[in-house]
């Protein structure tokens, strides 16, 4: 009697203890994918979008700009806009083709590359190279920094009057590097020393 009790008994224990177990087991697995939130660092968030605000980016990537009422200038030559950055957009224009009367990336001649540029940034410069060689301040050619115009003759060096405009890549003390757009190969950099451009040379302008 106690052997058959024992085998009728055994195959309950045996299912009471599965059962017991498979529950510790699903209690486990739901634990285990419980989702877990991590706390964000306010300080440095606010800190990260700070420092992306503070980046000067032209208005062709439509970056928001202040709607503060501003003194309205031709220029502003104390040295805090943002020449680096002027500078950075105007070389990845190069390889543009040289247009006549062109001020768009399709197509620059060479005041309408410069005034392009600079009104991306909302420096407001004039049209022409003519014009343009009075915007802004006089500066002396030693002094010539990145974000002055540079104005030169036109292609005939013996009429003295303004032909050609570029922007000034290089640093006060350097040779003359500048961007510009030139009828012979559009968007590009020359130098003023050592080329035909010394010749031509008429002046340096600050309008930033």
């Amino acid at each position: 009697m106690k052997k058959i009790f024992a085998l009728i008994a055994a195959p309950v224990v045996l299912l009471l203890f599965i059962v017991f177990f498979m529950e510790d087991d699903t209690t486990t697995t739901a634990t285990e994918i419980t989702p877990v939130h991590f706390a964000v660092n306010k300080t440095e968030r606010t800190q990260g979008l700070a420092s992306i605000e503070e980046k000067i980016t032209p208005k062709s990537s439509k970056a928001k700009r202040s709607t503060e009422p501003t003194e309205t200038t031709w220029y502003d030559a104390t040295g805090t806009a943002p020449s680096d950055t002027l500078i950075a957009y105007a070389l990845s224009l190069i390889g543009t083709p040289y247009v006549y009367g062109g001020t768009t990336s399709g197509g620059f001649d060479c005041s309408g590359f410069t005034s392009h540029v600079f009104q991306e940034f909302d420096v407001p410069i004039t049209r022409s190279s003519t014009t343009q060689s009075q915007d802004g301040i006089p500066v002396d050619r030693e002094e010539a920094r990145p974000g002055d115009l540079v104005v030169f003759t036109g292609t005939n060096p013996d009429v003295r009057e303004p032909g050609h405009v570029g922007i000034v890549i290089s640093e006060p003390g350097d040779v003359i590097s500048f961007v510009h757009s030139s009828s012979n190969g559009g968007v590009k950099v020359s130098q003023v020393e050592g080329t035909g451009y010394e010749i031509r040379f008429l002046g340096i302008r600050r309008v930033i």
